[in-house]
């Protein structure tokens, strides 16, 4: 019997496990191909776009040269955020963003940006999981239903044969086989996808903390140079006050 004939012959329920395990299949398989190469791209992007930043002459043309290299916009977030405070233009007069400093600025803003990175990385993982954690269930549910389907047909029979029972309950079982064909392919591509995730979430928090350690020091830079040099004249009035202590 074919895949066709049995479900002509199926009831609602066997034909509803089938439709939603198809479409399980489907969405498992458009979401691994595209995050796979979404994912690939990203990585490449992130170390491109990496190297291109640190390797500009100046700020400008960092700037200017970013969004070439990140397409998927992981990395000029993160530059727009430390612009401002490079900049030196505030986020509110008087506001708690100002008073706090620009240590605490950027960290701040760079940790919004990372956690926003962070659900773009992680979108449809979730959905992998439940695919491959409820698949299984969900063909059991198909083989069990058609057992019983099978044995009521069959309770009726005078004489009831193996032949009889083997058809009907073999077809069943290629529920429970259809469930695991969807759902390895889930778990396999969650695990996988998730690692490679890992990696472009390393590749962003190491420059996140070179990007706040570089605009610390671009910070600190004119403060020092502000600093009040000392004249002779003061240094000799200190030296008596403390002497004359």
């Amino acid at each position: 019997m074919t895949t066709w004939q049995w479900l002509s012959q199926a009831d609602g329920v066997a034909r509803g496990t089938a439709v939603v395990l198809l479409i399980m299949s489907v969405a498992s398989w458009v979401l691994i191909l595209y995050k796979a190469w979404w994912l690939s791209r990203a990585q490449r992007d992130t170390a491109r776009a990496t190297s291109a930043f640190w390797q500009a002459s100046s700020w400008e043309q960092a700037r200017t040269q970013l969004p070439g290299f990140d397409r998927a916009a992981l990395i000029t977030p993160a530059v727009d955020a430390i612009e401002n405070i490079v900049g030196g233009i505030p986020a509110a007069q008087h506001s708690l963003a100002v008073a706090s400093g620009a240590l605490v600025q950027t960290t701040r803003l760079l940790r919004e940006v990372l956690q926003s990175a962070s659900h773009r990385l992680q979108w449809g993982q979730t959905v992998l999981a439940t695919i491959g954690a409820t698949a299984p269930f969900v063909g059991l549910l198909g083989t069990v239903w058609g057992i019983h389907h099978a044995l009521a047909a069959l309770a009726g029979a005078d004489h009831v044969s193996l032949e009889q029972l083997a058809g009907p309950v073999g077809e069943a079982l290629v529920m429970t086989a259809a469930g695991l064909a969807v759902a390895l392919p889930a778990v396999l591509a969650y695990n996988l996808l998730g690692r490679k995730v890992a990696q472009v979430e390393e590749q962003l928090e190491g420059f996140a903390h070179d990007m706040q350690t570089w605009a610390l020091q671009q910070v600190a830079q004119p403060n020092a140079a502000v600093a009040p040099i000392p004249t002779p004249q003061t240094a000799m009035d200190y030296i008596a006050n403390v002497g004359s202590r």
